[in-house]
């Protein structure tokens, strides 16, 4: 397997999804489901995977996910992510979830996981990812 790490440091992830955890999000105890974040997360990851790869990916696995505090309605949910490995085809994203209670609040983490996506053709083949020195760099510290 041909594996290289492109790994960014914790404080250089890139900020990629930001949104509003919405009553209509909850579970009966009022806490925003897991499944949600879950949800927010797959999409930031296939955000920075697809910018990796440059065109269309799919997730294959999640690896690790736990879930250190609940989101509440209210909260501003961030979620950063960054290439930790790249193969041929496939990426591994780390993919942290933070919140901002209240808008304008303290900073909590609320989970992380690594999610592993791969790069497919317009049929759903694998796609070989193209070397790194040909994707283009992409600013999102406005988020």
């Amino acid at each position: 397997m041909n594996t290289k790490l492109e790994s960014t440091p914790p404080d250089q992830r890139k900020a990629t999804t930001r949104t509003v955890a919405m009553p209509a999000d909850t579970n009966p105890a009022g806490d925003i489901f897991g499944g949600w974040v879950l949800s927010q997360m797959d999409i930031a990851g296939g955000i920075a995977a697809s910018q990796r790869a440059q065109g269309r990916v799919v997730t294959v696995a999640i690896d690790g996910m736990s879930f250190i505090k609940p989101v509440r309605v209210g909260d501003i949910l961030a979620v950063y992510t960054s290439v930790t490995r790249t193969g041929r085809s496939s990426m591994d994203i780390l993919i942290e979830a933070w919140v901002r209670r209240g808008q304008i609040g303290s900073r909590e983490k609320v989970t992380q996981a690594t999610f592993t996506f791969v790069s497919v053709d317009e049929n759903g083949g694998a796609l070989a990812l193209p070397p790194i020195d040909q994707v283009p760099a992409y600013d999102n510290d406005t988020l």
